[in-house]
């Protein structure tokens, strides 16, 4: 049961439930000899139950007063989900609309609509381990990976902070993986990056990414959120002299991620309902089996050693009120 007090001082106290077991509390009576006539079995049973019920009113009080609680456990459970890091864009472009512009009042913002739809992702997915983490000129940790839903929630919330101009998404993604060390592979393992541009990434970020996508065999998701007017992660370039990562970052960090060896999917949404059906789309697919730890918070159970105290103590003054005076 994993029972513990707060202070075990007071546990001495238990000594005080011995003494119905020699008295009973009841006023005694003269009456004749009466050794002749046959031992009445009820009366044996009611004065019992009564010096039990006086010994576990105390005992209540005494576990009441030294805090008895259940402690913090954790349970292992099969569920249908997935390890996820949310890793977002906090460049500043992502304050802008899908339209390239600061919101009106009409339209929202690339950022609030990718909170409020990983708002939503994040209720449906009940027994996925969450995490939360974002980048611009350097990476941000926001939220380990934690069964608790309102905490995640809050921590997407937490992103709508004022955004940098840069977007250095290699440390971005070394930072997401980092969220699964130490944990044990129990079911899928994904990073969703949320993003409206890509940036260059060097031969060495490249190697190590390449590596720890394996070692922790992470599945990677990416949402570009395309502005309009802009290129695509799937445009090709019609000048030749424009194929290379510094003229179209996005084309060519798709193609790095089809190269990684994990498994890969690319997602391009150029409005709210866009991102909103990639969102749908992932929280279909990755839907599969897995273990996961559930830790039960530590439980306070001298309410209810109270209650019960309470309770007995009332029976033992309701048979007190109805014994019959002489």
């Amino acid at each position: 049961m994993n029972l513990a007090v707060n202070n075990p001082w007071a546990l001495t106290g238990l000594l005080l439930a011995l003494l119905p077991l020699f008295n009973s509390g009841m006023r005694t009576s003269p009456a004749p000899w009466t050794a002749l006539i046959p031992r009445d079995t009820l009366s044996a049973v009611v004065v019992g139950c009564l010096r039990l019920c006086a010994v576990a009113a105390i005992a209540g009080l005494v576990l009441g007063i030294a805090g008895l609680h259940r402690t913090e456990q954790s349970q292992e459970r099969i569920g249908h989900g997935a390890h996820i890091v949310l890793l977002l864009d906090r460049s500043s472009s992502m304050d802008n609309t899908f339209a390239g512009r600061a919101p009106n009042g009409s339209d929202e913002s690339k950022a609030t609509a990718a909170r409020r739809l990983l708002t939503d992702f994040v209720k449906q997915r009940q027994n996925d381990l969450i995490g939360v983490a974002e980048y611009s000129t350097s990476p941000l940790f926001v939220m380990p990976l934690t069964e608790n839903k309102n905490a995640v929630q809050a921590a997407i919330a937490a992103t709508a902070t004022p955004a940098l101009g840069f977007t250095h998404v290699s440390k971005g993604l070394g930072m997401a993986i980092s969220f699964f060390e130490q944990q044990p592979v129990t079911g899928s393992r994904i990073v969703l990056l949320v993003s409206d541009g890509a940036a260059a990434i060097d031969h060495d970020s490249e190697q190590k990414l390449r590596e720890w996508f394996k070692q922790q065999q992470v599945r990677l998701y990416w949402i570009f959120l395309r502005t309009a007017g802009s290129p695509g992660i799937f445009d090709q370039p019609e000048d030749s002299r424009d194929d290379n990562a510094g003229a179209m970052p996005e084309l060519y960090l798709h193609k790095f991620f089809l190269g990684l060896g994990s498994p890969y999917q690319a997602y391009e949404a150029e409005s709210p309902d866009a991102l909103k059906q990639a969102i749908a789309d992932i929280n279909q697919l990755e839907n599969l089996p897995m273990h996961y730890i559930e830790r039960i918070p530590k439980q306070d159970l001298s309410a209810a050693c109270y209650s019960v105290a309470a309770f007995l103590l009332l029976v033992l003054l309701g048979v007190k009120f109805f014994e019959v005076k002489q």
